[in-house]
This record gives C-alpha cells, structure tokens and sequence, in this order.
C-alpha cells in the first residue's frame, strides 16, 4: 500500500495527515498556526512519528494558505511571500519541509487544491472550468480550467474581487475596503455587526446583506470565468438558507443575460461541497495523485 503525506495549512491551524492509495484518510491531527518555527517543527514531528508507525511516505501534498510564489523558476518557489499572518512572510515552507522529511512537496494555494479535489472526487466532475470559495475567516477563491490549477502571474485572489452595490454597509479590508473579504468573510461580519456570526439570530438583516455581497460576487465569476460548477464552502456557508439565498441574488444581479445549456440553472451550479469539510486535505492528495 502506498502513502502520501497531506497538510492543509490555514492562517488558525494546520490539519496534517496519512492518506493511502485509495484516497482514505489513515491518521489526522492539528496544530494551531502560531510562528513558523514551532509550527512547522511541529508539523515534521508528526510525520515522523507516522513513519516510525509504518505509514512510510514519499510524497507530502501541501494546500498552503497565501499568498505563495507559484513560479518554478523563481528562487523563492514554494514561498509564503507577503501576509498579514505575523512572521510568515518569506517563509521558503516547500524547502524546509522538503528538507525535513527528504521527500518531494507538491505545493498550491488551499483554494486551488481544494478545487481540483472537488473537480476529480467532489461536486465539480465532469467540467471544464471550476471554481471553489471558502467563506471563512476570509474569502478565498481556487481556479481549475481543464484540470489544471490556475496560475498565471501569481494565482488567483477570487476573495479581494470589489463589490458595488451592497449600501448597508462598508466593508473592513485593511487593503481594499469594499472587496468579498472585507464585506462578508466571518471577521469581516464579526467587526462590522460586532459579534460573531453564529451568534446574530436567523431574522438579522447581516444574513441577507451577506447573501447580496455573495450573490453579487458569483455574478461576478459567472461572467468572468463562464464555470460550470462554483463550490462554496468554509464555516459561514453552513448557516441554513445562506446559499439559497446567495442563488437567488446572483439570479436577480444577472437579469437573465446568460443562456444556460438545457436544464442548466445556477441552482446546478453553485453547490455546497462534495467532499463536505475534506475539500482541503483531499485537494492535498489532488495535488499528487493524477
């Protein structure tokens, strides 16, 4: 039986784990994101103790949290570069593991990961051009066109995408104000109605002012990208009704200008994970089994 090493590292924690060939989860632990040194010691300990156990490993998918360098001939490749995650800007996270463990890393954005993943294994099969949001802590956004992950001058950055429309209320993005993020991220919502989502009741207006900003932004993706499937998953998706509702303003925004193939409706294409919460660990192993 053949094992892989996965990670999805996120801005709050690091989920690591042993997967097999047939793409079952054997082991999984986390660890909280706290400074690159303790993290990734942590992170390396872990895998060595799997391999003591047995569960030896070649490969390590690595689904990283951004921005990265995705340029395989830039001296800094597999590098966070520059985030507001204290001290882990210009982490070289590839190499060290890489280093650490003596195997090869197969590294991508945690979106992008998860988007190939939905796209082999999830709600995403059989398209041509996919798409996966994570509403979270923030917004993020992975792209897959014909099942390669896009990247082009650094990789897609769906979750700072500007949104008009949406008067009620004015978005927190230290960069950008009024983009996804800054209006309906779960921080975002925290600060701007001052308490945290899940505790603002069904009837409070920030759930449908959330819906508009999230319908608003997949009419945004459906004429910039013309996918077939939109994935939105993370925390803040799991509130009961918020996507329907996020389907409903997308179609009122588009006023019938796009002409969906036979029983083709936005209702078959923006979807709750497949893959349910294993999008991200799962687009770890996407990342190295073909």
């Amino acid at each position: 039986m053949k094992y892989y090493a996965l990670i999805e590292a996120g801005g709050t924690k690091f989920n690591c784990a042993i997967a097999n060939e047939n793409r079952q989860i054997i082991n999984e632990e986390r660890f909280a994101t706290t400074t690159p040194e303790e993290t990734i010691s942590q992170v390396v300990k872990y895998f060595e103790q799997q391999r003591k156990a047995g569960f030896d490993f070649s490969q390590l998918g690595l689904a990283c949290f951004g921005p990265l360098d995705l340029n395989s001939n830039s001296a800094s490749f597999g590098s966070i570069t520059s985030t507001p995650k204290p001290k882990w800007s210009n982490v070289d996270i590839k190499t060290q593991l890489e280093n650490a463990l003596s195997c090869s890393v197969a590294i991508d954005t945690d979106v992008n990961a998860a988007a190939l993943a939905e796209y082999k294994w999830g709600a995403s099969q059989s398209t041509n051009v996919n798409i996966y949001v994570t509403v979270g802590t923030g917004v993020g956004g992975g792209v897959v066109i014909n099942g390669q992950t896009l990247k082009g001058l650094v990789h897609p950055e769906l979750g700072h995408m500007l949104i008009s429309g949406v008067p009620e209320i004015k978005g927190v993005c230290p960069f950008h104000g009024n983009c996804v993020e800054g209006l309906a991220s779960g921080k975002a919502m925290s600060e701007i109605w001052q308490q945290p989502g899940p505790e603002l009741g069904d009837d409070h207006p920030a759930w449908d002012i959330e819906a508009k900003v999230l319908g608003n932004f997949c009419h945004n993706l459906m004429v910039s990208f013309s996918p077939q499937s939109i994935v939105l998953g993370g925390g803040v998706m799991a509130k009961t009704g918020l996507l329907e509702k996020t389907i409903d303003y997308a179609e009122q925004s588009l006023k019938n200008y796009i002409v969906f193939p036979y029983k083709q409706g936005l209702k078959q294409i923006i979807t709750p994970p497949g893959l349910g919460l294993h999008s991200g660990l799962l687009g770890a192993l996407a990342l190295l089994i073909e």
